[in-house]
Parts: structure tokens; sequence; C-alpha cells
């Protein structure tokens, strides 16, 4: 049985929270701990990798582990999220990552909001946003409607991490942590100026990944295709999807 909406809720917040604090928190761990940029990026990207896999493990089985605003939209256009949930989901997985990078800068005895400077809107890195988002949608569609689903955390994590460093952008892929990320003028940060333009490639790709996935895995009920990222039912209806979606 699916919970309910305010459960559900609370769960994208504390989930896109620990996001974006674990992402600043590393970044301003490793700016700390190092002057090497290229170790800085391991650092960040390992943290985050490690991280993302554990917080889709806490959140997943509430609320499907969204964290990300174009999951959300993806997963109502696929319907499995109904269109007043996901329209619910995104102000509260944005509330959540601001919240995460105000913990961070905390964390670190820095001013608790301070609003980054890192200028990131180049063409090569909307592009790559294009890049990323697409990859990582179509990885988790691609599970998801394949009965795969119980692997989307490792999954996720892992191309998390090896997007930090095969795009030029480091892989946002979210438009709630490119929000968060303005507020935290630290490694991990992004200049206000620079969102709209990630944004807009996010979304882009996106649909590019919706319009793939449509293709790669046509045969796919509405049962399947309402588990993301991790199932958030019983263990009977989750072993039920499961054998719906190796059918």
């Amino acid at each position: 049985m699916t919970p309910p909406l305010t459960r559900r809720l609370l769960a994208e917040y504390l989930g896109s929270a620990f996001l974006a604090a674990v992402v600043i928190g590393s970044g301003i761990a490793a700016q700390q701990l190092s002057d090497d940029t290229g170790l800085q990026l391991l650092e960040n990207a390992a943290a985050t990798a490690a991280g993302l896999f554990a917080i889709i493990l806490m959140f997943g089985p509430v609320s499907g582990g969204h964290f990300n605003p174009v999951v959300s939209l993806v997963d109502a256009a696929f319907g499995g999220l109904t269109r007043r949930d996901a329209l619910a989901y995104i102000p509260v997985q944005i509330a959540g990552c601001i919240s995460g990078a105000i913990v961070a800068n905390a964390m670190f005895a820095l001013s608790a909001v301070s609003i980054a400077t890192n200028h990131r809107a180049s063409p090569a890195h909307v592009f790559a946003e294009v890049v990323a988002t697409f990859g990582l949608l179509l990885l988790i569609f691609a599970l998801v409607r394949s009965g795969r689903a119980a692997s989307a955390a490792a999954a996720v994590g892992a191309y998390i991490g090896a997007a930090y460093w095969f795009t030029s952008s480091t892989s946002f892929a979210n438009p709630a942590i490119s929000v968060g990320r303005m507020f935290s003028d630290t490694f991990a940060g992004i200049a206000p100026a620079s969102v709209p333009a990630f944004v807009a490639a996010q979304l882009v790709g996106g649909a590019i990944a919706f319009a793939a996935v449509r293709v790669l895995y046509p045969d796919v009920g509405p049962a399947v295709a309402a588990e993301v990222v991790v199932p958030h039912a019983d263990a009977a209806s989750y072993d039920n999807l499961r054998a719906a979606g190796s059918s």
C-alpha cells in the first residue's frame, strides 16, 4: 500500500536535504583537506556516490526516492505518480536541497547562507547537463521497466559518481540540487545566473530520456512503471511487482 502523501513528502524533503548536505559538505571538506582540484573532485564524487546510495535506501521505500523534480515529472508522465503528487513533490525537493545547503554550511562553521559565485553555464556545461540528465533518467527507468528496481540505489550512486568525471558540468542532473547549491559559495556551489540554463538543460535531458525509454521499453504496464526509484510498497506487493516486471 502506498504511504500517505504527507509521509512521502517528508521522505522527499529529508532525502533531498541529506543529498544537498552530502554534495556540499563533502565539497567543503575536500576543499579544506587538499589544494589539488582533481583530488577535491575525487573526494566529492566518492562521497556523493556513496551518500546517494545510502539516502535512496533510507527513504526510497517511503516515497520512491526521487529527490529530483525531473524524476518526478517523468514518473508522472509514465503514470507511476499522479500529476498532483508530482507537483507536491517538486517544491518539497527544492526546499530540502536549500535546507541541506544551509546545514552543510553550518557544519563547517561558515555563514548559514552564502550565495555562490561559481559561474558554470558555458555552452559545454549546459550540453553536459542534457547528457547527464538523459543518462540518469534512462538508467532509472530502464531498471524500473525491466523489473530491476531493487538495483537502483547502487546503480544511481555509481552513475552519479562516474558522471562527476565524464561530464564537464560534474553532473548536477537535478533542478532541486541546482537551486540548493546556489546557497553555498564553496566548491560545489553554482552562481544563480547559471541555474536557469542548467534547469532548462535538465528538463530537456529528461524529455529525451522519456522518449528513449518509450522506444526501448514499450511493453510495460503501469504497475511496473509506478515504482521509482525504490518501490514504496509492502514486501508482498514488491514481490508481485518484480514478478510482473519480469514476465
